[in-house]
């Protein structure tokens, strides 16, 4: 049986927990610009989107302090969330020129390298986050989830292999997320192409039918001049609602707008009740084919389309259900366009109320919409349906491999596999 390769407690290995810095809007003297990372900016990160990153000022003296520079470690230490936990870990493996610093919600750990890789600790981190460990020092007294670092630092063991295991595990891990990353980068682009072809099929028609065609001004721009425009509410039938209060002891599924995913627009939960259990605003019938748009903030870009696995379902009552008319639209081509930035910026901007800004069902209703024929609109479906397909077997792809680093992170870690056996 292999020996169990030493530990030390995590706070043995850090030499130094460096303080963030938020800073300030305005340039006053002494202050350097910066991009300024936060806990919520951890995933932006990690895909190079660092113009999203907010702008700051900070005192030179103290940006010289919390610089990011290649191979550093970051640790969120408020914020988070009931899905994503403070604690989250941070490597950062760039070589920016422009100046980037973090919040105060942040602390960076600085490390003793002669007996720690600082990618290995990051990936065993990783892995006590997989488990759910840094979840038991989550303080959530207040609004604020806060990470009770210095406790977990010094509860927390590490393994410590010698140094070249700990390098050949980090490229063993490596490997892998780079074909993450890969599968990452390929749903964006895909998710880029489906956005310009929405532009264009909406603008100018499905590919077949363009040919000797001519274009028209209309209300909401220029549009294939055998195509109409129309309000929603004239194509699209009338919805029910139910209380399940009146059927107490009845079992309801329930869509709440926080089970909507705004980056694949698609239900990826329900919950089930007793009727007598239900929350208020359950009371939508939901039917196969309807459309479901979030009508109150910070919900407005959650829609989706209704599979046959859903028929039947209670929607919140935060949801405008659109259930169209088969004789006048086709379902998928109301979805995509309903999807769209222009049609989602437009009825945003009727937002009304200070505590949770919404919109009525009556103004989503009430927009107008271009009306190809119902062949057309059966083409411009089906090429986005092909481009969502697509987004579909690469977003699983990336699962499989994301599912594949947790397994062998935790052999790894458990020493179930014989790491020196790999070729890397």
């Amino acid at each position: 049986m292999k020996s169990p390769w030493p530990t030390k407690k995590l706070g043995e290995i850090c030499e130094e927990i460096i303080s963030g810095d938020w800073g300030t809007e305005r340039e006053k003297t002494g202050s350097v610009l910066c991009k300024v990372i936060r806990g919520t900016d951890f995933i932006l990160a990690q895909k190079g989107k660092l113009s999203e990153f907010p702008d700051r000022y900070i005192d030179i003296e103290k940006f010289e302090k919390i610089k990011l520079k290649q191979g550093d470690i970051l640790v969120e230490i408020s914020g988070g969330s009931k899905d994503q936990p403070t604690g989250r870990i941070l490597f950062w493996d760039r070589n920016e020129t422009i100046p980037i610093a973090f919040s105060n919600f942040v602390k960076k750990i600085l490390l003793n390298t002669g007996i720690v890789e600082p990618k290995f600790f990051f990936r065993y981190w990783q892995f006590l986050y997989f488990k759910g460990i840094t979840k038991n020092y989550e303080d959530r007294t207040t609004n604020i989830r806060n990470f009770k670092l210095k406790e977990f630092l010094e509860n927390e063991e590490i393994p410590l292999p010698p140094l070249p295991i700990q390098q050949k595990i980090v490229k063993i891990l490596d490997t892998i997320q780079e074909a993450i990353d890969i599968y990452d980068k390929i749903i964006e682009k895909t998710k880029e192409l489906k956005k310009s072809l929405m532009g264009d099929l909406f603008n100018y028609g499905a590919p077949s039918f363009r040919r000797g065609r001519k274009l028209k001004k209309t209300e909401i721009g220029e549009l294939p001049e055998d195509w109409g425009v129309v309000r929603i509410k004239n194509v699209v039938l009338d919805t029910e609602q139910k209380d399940p209060s009146k059927t107490p002891l009845q079992e309801i599924k329930y869509i709440d707008v926080s089970s909507i995913s705004n980056e694949f627009l698609k239900i990826v939960e329900y919950k089930s009740y007793l009727g007598k259990d239900a929350p208020s605003r359950a009371r939508k019938i939901l039917k196969e084919n309807d459309i479901i748009f979030a009508t109150v903030r910070p919900y407005l870009k959650r829609i989706a389309f209704v599979p046959k696995e859903y028929d039947g379902f209670y929607g919140s009552t935060a949801f405008c259900v659109l259930r169209s008319n088969p004789e006048k639209i086709l379902p998928y081509f109301l979805f995509y366009y309903v999807s769209t930035d222009v049609f989602v910026s437009k009825v945003s901007g009727y937002q009304t109320g200070s505590g949770y800004p919404a919109i009525t069902d009556d103004q989503v209703k009430n927009e107008l919409i271009p009306l190809p024929p119902l062949p057309e609109q059966q083409e411009i479906a089906e090429i986005l349906q092909t481009i969502d397909q697509k987004i579909e077997i690469e977003k699983r792809k990336k699962e499989l491999y994301g599912e594949l680093f947790k397994t062998m992170l935790n052999k790894i870690i458990n020493q179930e596999v014989e790491v020196e056996n790999f070729e890397v």
